[in-house]
């Protein structure tokens, strides 16, 4: 469950991350808040801020993937993180001073979502390049029970210390935290680092990624589901302040406190995936499963009568979210070549977060014109009804097969005969699968003898 924390450039990884994502949360909790109260609780404001930290993933998470295969992965997440721990600062002291707008917000929520569209598919990718591809499960698994460990903390710490000290020091902790990351891949071994070959700069490489996407079915089918169960599905993270806020009466604690809900679901998968991960690939029916089953508890999620009944029912959501992402994740980068995973990571997170501006002002629209509850249900169904689709078609595709690279010339196939041929030295001849079989089992020397089956030789 922990191999992969045996490799020392991973721990400094991990330990980071462990670090870094408590500070990421509670930023994000912050500036949910930040903006529900600049905007005097408007839910489509949030779901504008949301769509705007998301937007340039549709513009560079393609070319992104294109740069991961290209440079040196482990520099260009220390350039990133360094400008996600400037984007941080520069929003807490705008915060602290008292001289915040929305459109600053805004803005900041563009220029995070700028820096998140290049991180992840470096991250992405060098976690392969650290641990090993027989590693990758648990390894992803783990980085995911990091994750989901800071929603437990990071929510929680962050709904009490609003209200204590307000949103603008959320944001200063968090670029402080964003340095444990940073000090983590300076400290690295470059040397044990297992490195694919670096993809030499081309004309087409983007369109080289696509047109691999496109030729895979079974990845094509686990993107597809992606698209709509991230898209639709998974948006109550954008959706939990309006419910805390609209439909419970809530305060910034109590929403941190169902963010924290759904995170202990969440960090039970992780652990669950991490153990799955030491046995290998997760199968592709617990995929389909998963997102059925996400649907299924977020349209029961939608009808709870009270705050306590609904935020018991996140837990279990949380636990069907994770095992979905997690499942996806590793099986699409243990599935597919190591010089095209850089690319094929970046479709990944343009399907997976590309939903999010037309998710986020979906949801802002729905909780106004619907009600509150009514992204829960209206999510859950699309999601269901996705995984009902996508089971039908990878039952057909069977599943995901991996691709280790380039593969060698494919063999004629033989045409079905009734016996062998055998050819021994001397030019003497025997025929019949008995008498085959005794002379594969001769000592005769195996120069100058040939068994053939039909037109190849065996």
């Amino acid at each position: 469950m922990f191999s992969s924390l045996r490799v020392r450039n991973y721990r400094l990884f991990f330990s980071g991350q462990v670090i870094s994502n408590i500070g990421t949360w509670m930023q994000r909790i912050a500036q949910d808040w930040l903006v529900f109260r600049l905007s005097g609780n408007d839910p489509l404001a949030l779901g504008i801020a949301v769509a705007l930290q998301f937007l340039p993933t549709l513009v560079l998470s393609l070319w992104a993937g294109v740069l991961a295969d290209r440079v040196d992965k482990r520099r260009l997440c220390v350039m990133i993180q360094s400008g996600m721990a400037t984007q941080a600062l520069v929003l807490g002291l705008l915060d602290v001073s008292g001289v915040v707008t929305l459109w600053q917000v805004y803005l900041l929520c563009l220029v995070l979502g700028a820096l998140s569209a290049l991180d992840v598919p470096a991250r992405q990718a060098f976690v392969a390049e650290m641990v090993g591809p027989k590693q990758i499960p648990a390894a992803v698994a783990l980085n995911s029970s990091v994750f989901n460990l800071a929603r437990i903390v990071g929510p929680a710490i962050a709904g009490f210390a609003i209200t204590w000290l307000g949103t603008g020091w959320m944001f200063l902790a968090n670029a402080v935290s964003t340095l444990a990351v940073i000090a983590g891949l300076l400290l690295m071994n470059p040397d044990q680092l297992l490195r694919s070959p670096a993809v030499e700069r081309a004309k087409g490489q983007l369109r080289e990624g696509l047109t691999y996407v496109r030729g895979r079915a079974d990845l094509m089918a686990v993107m597809t589901l992606m698209f709509f169960v991230s898209t639709f599905g998974i948006t109550f993270f954008t959706s939990l302040a309006i419910v805390a806020g609209n439909v419970f009466g809530t305060q910034a604690d109590g929403y941190g406190l169902l963010s924290t809900l759904l995170a202990v679901g969440s960090f039970t998968g992780s652990l669950m995936a991490a153990r799955r991960g030491a046995r290998g690939r997760p199968r592709v029916e617990l995929l389909v499963g998963s997102a059925f089953g996400l649907g299924a508890i977020e349209v029961v999620a939608g009808f709870m009568p009270t705050y306590l009944v609904f935020g018991l029912a996140l837990i279990p959501l949380g636990f069907a979210t994770i095992t979905f992402l997690n499942t996806a994740n590793t099986l699409v980068q243990t599935s597919v070549s190591p010089e095209m995973r850089g690319r094929v990571m970046g479709i990944y997170v343009l399907v997976m977060i590309g939903g999010n501006p037309v998710g986020g002002p979906m949801v802002g629209w729905m909780a106004s014109t619907f009600g509150g509850r009514s992204p829960f249900w209206i999510g859950g169904v699309i999601s269901v009804a996705a995984a009902v689709a996508g089971a039908v078609i990878l039952a057909r595709r069977s599943g995901i097969q991996p691709d280790l690279g380039p593969s060698p010339q494919p063999v004629p196939r033989a045409r079905p005969v009734t016996g062998f041929r055998v050819l021994l030295p001397g030019g003497s001849r025997r025929t019949g699968r008995l008498a085959a079989r005794a002379a594969m089992k001769s000592g005769a020397p195996k120069k100058g003898r040939q068994y053939v089956l039909g037109d190849r030789l065996e």
